[in-house]
């Protein structure tokens, strides 16, 4: 066993020991401990919780993969999730809070007075938690498969293993203290390799003034990050390449469905007071700017190690490229995942790394209509026309195709390290904090699915006679359902861990959160239109994800290939929420106004929920 292997073993197994540790100290004996804690927790611990929640394997592990690849485009990430952030606590926390209920369906069944309303709002917290679950399994699965030294496919089922025990034996009370814990490490292991990394390359410590410092030679870091992929044939790192409408869209759906997700609103029914909500929400924004601020360094300083690692001198010399016999271990361990692959298309024994103008997936093509029995005329057509162009600009090198045919995004933060040559404790702390990350959003969203099913289906609606102690057996059987659903979906994901997530915001944006808006704004939508607005927003979204996605993301059943000249007005899947949450929105009013209006006692629920306790009445002469 090598020491990195000690030390990581070291690390995540203290760090599981604490999780363990609390989660039997804490471990809820009553329905109130299993789902809101009680309501007792303070606002400075509930903020560590909260971001702990909601900073998921998408935020630590695959935001700065996809930063690193995609640059400038995919800084709406950053911008919705934090954006989202603040509007959910401006305009949704606070009175929710007020309301007094446990969960999102509760509210919407008793603001729009109706059983149906809240199976319908059931329903779409499943979906939506069902498919961010996806985006955590995956996160578990790639950061068990690294440390373990095994296959992506078997660290998930690890993954799945872990989560089981804790998150089904605490509840919520289990999970807060728990997710304190967790915010600790994770925030430890994003920032100090951040700290390491933007030191020995730009002598600046702090990672957020590093990824704009000059580094040894001279030059500024992301000039320096530009130059080195446009020379290898990639698009500039600093410069907008897809369409100003889809970054809008994409950015508009991560916000307003980071206001509707309701493993977070569930946070802050967890505290005392409303007062306490308002506060909570501030503390969790300051600890997760801590690592969101620090995201564009490790995305761009990742990305730039990478680069320099394969091509260590000049383009097409001789001695410019990695050879093969001389890769480094953190390569060789990735390769095992299956999450790293290499081919030597030229047989030369060395490394080349650049952008082939698609010549390696004209190849690929061609193989493929070869054995299905394809086109394989105009598959061979495609590659005669691709290898000419590729000849022109690459062939004096004598190469022939990028030869790292797969980087997975989701493995940058981890290898980021072991790149850069950190220390082995660094390593190893980044393990543990990507897991801590993984599985404290894992554990909220498994609650918030439980919850659902055994408080507002079974205790509300199929059985409201059942006893305290069965509803939270059924809650606990429901969450090792859902844990089986999500395991065996992230085997096959659609997509990249913050990829997956962000359909999940879109979910979210196109039905909870105009439901919850007109439900504290609006004291004319009743529950017709509140009801319609939901099935209209879900449906729409959930056809067009999975028209590009496969259905139910089941690989071979897409419409059509996700690419921007197939998409509607060029909005991609993932941005696509917040077209849904308009449509929501113009059906739940069109609806509204044709029907009958809410009952008195709930016209003035609406404005009581929206009037700050204790104020008195506004006077005139």
């Amino acid at each position: 066993m090598s020491e990195l292997q000690i030390w990581t073993y070291i690390a995540v197994g203290l760090s599981f020991a604490l999780y363990f540790g609390i989660a039997f100290w804490a471990r809820a004996g009553s329905t109130s401990e299993f789902y809101v804690a009680g309501g007792g927790i303070g606002p400075i611990q509930n903020g560590m919780a909260t971001a702990a929640d909601w900073m998921s394997a998408a935020s630590f592990i695959s935001m700065a993969g996809l930063l690193a690849f995609g640059g400038y485009d995919n800084s709406a990430y950053l911008m919705g999730w934090t954006g989202g952030y603040v509007l959910m606590a401006m305009l949704l926390a606070p009175y929710l809070r007020k309301f007094g209920k446990f969960t999102v369906p509760e509210f919407i069944g008793d603001r729009y007075y109706s059983q149906t309303a809240r199976v319908v709002g059931v329903i779409c917290l499943i979906i939506i938690s069902v498919t961010y679950v996806i985006g955590q399994m995956r996160g578990v699965g790639v950061t068990f498969s690294r440390f373990l030294e095994v296959s992506v496919d078997v660290g998930l089922y690890f993954g799945m293993g872990i989560v089981f025990v804790y998150a089904v034996l605490g509840g919520m009370k289990g999970i807060t203290y728990t997710q304190i814990a967790q915010y600790v490490v994770l925030i430890m292991a994003y920032t100090v390799p951040a700290a390491f990394i933007s030191f020995n390359l730009t002598g600046n410590p702090i990672p957020q003034l590093g990824l704009g410092s000059e580094m040894a030679d001279g030059v500024y870091l992301l000039d320096k990050l530009d130059q080195v992929v446009t020379d290898l044939g990639f698009k500039a790192y600093t410069i907008q390449q897809g369409s100003t409408i889809n970054l809008f869209m994409l950015t508009m759906t991560l916000m307003i469905g980071t206001a509707g997700l309701p493993h977070v609103i569930i946070r802050f029914f967890t505290v005392a007071k409303v007062s306490d909500a308002r506060i909570s929400a501030g503390w969790a924004l300051i600890f997760i700017a801590a690592l969101y601020t620090t995201a564009p360094a490790v995305g761009a300083m990742a990305r730039l190690n990478l680069m320099n690692t394969v091509q260590t001198g000049e383009v097409g010399s001789p001695d410019g490229n990695l050879a093969f016999a001389d890769r480094p271990d953190w390569m060789k361990t990735w390769e095992k995942t299956k999450l790293l692959e290499m081919a030597d298309k030229n047989g030369d024994g060395k490394i080349q790394y650049y952008n082939d103008g698609g010549l390696s997936d004209a190849t690929a093509a061609l193989a493929k209509a070869q054995k299905d029995g394809g086109d394989v005329a105009a598959a061979q057509k495609k590659l005669d026309e691709v290898k000419a162009k590729h000849d022109e600009k690459w062939g004096k090198f004598g190469w022939n195709g990028n030869e790292i045919t797969k980087v997975d995004r989701d493995i940058m933060v981890l290898a980021n390290p072991e790149i850069a040559k950190l220390p082995n404790w660094v390593i190893a702390l980044v393990a543990a904090g990507a897991i801590a990350a993984a599985l404290s959003t894992a554990a909220g969203l498994l609650l918030a699915i439980s919850s659902a099913i055994s408080h507002d289906l079974i205790k509300s609606i199929i059985k409201p006679d059942i006893s305290e102690k069965n509803e939270l057996l059924a809650s606990r059987i429901a969450m090792a359902f859902a844990i089986v659903i999500a395991g065996w979906m992230g085997l096959n994901p659609p997509g990249f861990a913050a990829e997956v997530v962000a359909l999940a915001f879109g979910l979210a944006a196109a039905t909870i959160f105009p439901v919850l808006m007109m439900g504290i704004f609006s004291k004319r939508m009743n529950t017709q239109g509140a009801v319609a607005g939901m099935i209209a927003g879900l449906l729409v979204t959930v056809i067009y994800i999975f028209w590009f996605k496969g259905w139910f993301f089941i690989k071979g059943t897409e419409m059509a290939a996700s690419k921007p000249e197939n998409w509607l007005f060029g909005i991609s899947p993932e941005a696509f929420g917040t077209v849904g949450a308009m449509v929501n929105f113009a059906v739940a009013f069109a609806v509204s106004r044709v029907t009958p209006p809410p009952p008195e006692h709930i016209q003035h629920l609406v404005e009581d929920v929206r009037i700050p306790r204790g104020a008195g009445a506004a006077t005139g002469h």
